[in-house]
């Protein structure tokens, strides 16, 4: 099963970091981003990953021609240019890294892929979160209800501390505790090839008419997720990522908690 990561946004929220890369490529512990992603799908047996890339495309063609030799020992014949490894210790990972547009809506990105897409179900996420969703439960769940899209629903964590007063009196104090209510779009979709008969042209955003349209037709379903859930949309969560993982306890990597 194939597994897309959407990596062509400008990530102008996170200018610090993107002026010169694209956001999946921003480091978390000396590991892109995307490379964080991966490993997740990795652990539950989804290795099979097509890139949609725009901004900044290059630098992501770049790391992967590259990753084998940065992970290696090897010795390389400069007359015929062939190169024998030692010591490899790469991911058994098949990449295809796909140029979508330098201007493509999410929608469109996943329209210039059908001919890869169109043929078997298939997932997609985002290039700039990570969580401990349970990617079997959530594959067994699309499998369940048979409809044509499912979409992983999260309560996003708060960015300030939750207190609950009485009469002027702090009774009790969360730190940043998760939202309590409210559900909303945390990525990790899994697609019918019948999602791409929605999406119109490149200027086509995946979040507003195919997949309001999926719901208006009841072919969209949630796929609830109570556990760790991180975008990286600003420097603030960047750091926080970057502290968690610098903590030995990147929840993003530990076993999933979503029960099926």
């Amino acid at each position: 099963m194939k597994t897309v990561i959407l990596c062509g946004g400008l990530g102008t929220r996170l200018s610090e970091e993107t002026q010169f890369r694209p956001k999946p490529m921003v480091e978390i512990g000396g590991r892109p981003m995307l490379w964080h992603i991966m490993k997740l799908y990795d652990r539950h047996g989804f290795n099979d990953f097509v890139l949609a890339l725009g901004y900044k495309g290059e630098v992501i063609k770049d790391y992967f021609i590259n990753y084998r030799a940065r992970l290696s020992d090897f010795t390389i014949d400069l007359r015929t240019g062939e190169v024998a490894y030692t010591r490899a210790t790469a991911e058994d990972w098949r990449v295809t890294l796909v140029e979508t547009g330098a201007n493509s809506q999410t929608g469109g990105r996943l329209l210039r892929l059908k001919s890869i897409l169109e043929s078997e179900t298939f997932m997609v996420t985002y290039g700039d979160g990570v969580s401990d969703v349970n990617l079997t439960a959530l594959l067994a769940f699309h499998k369940s209800h048979r409809r044509l899209a499912t979409v992983t629903a999260v309560r996003p964590p708060a960015r300030f501390g939750g207190l609950q007063i009485e009469r002027d009196r702090v009774i009790q104090f969360q730190e940043k505790p998760q939202t309590g209510e409210g559900w909303i779009n945390g990525g990790f979709f899994v697609f019918q090839p019948q999602v791409l008969d929605f999406i119109s042209d490149d200027s086509a955003i995946l979040e507003r008419g195919p997949l309001e349209q999926l719901a208006e037709r009841g072919e969209l379903m949630a796929f609830q997720h109570v556990g760790y859930w991180q975008s990286m949309d600003t420097l603030r969560d960047k750091q926080a990522l970057e502290q968690a993982w610098l903590s030995g306890r990147a929840p993003w990597l530990e076993s999933p908690r979503d029960p099926f």
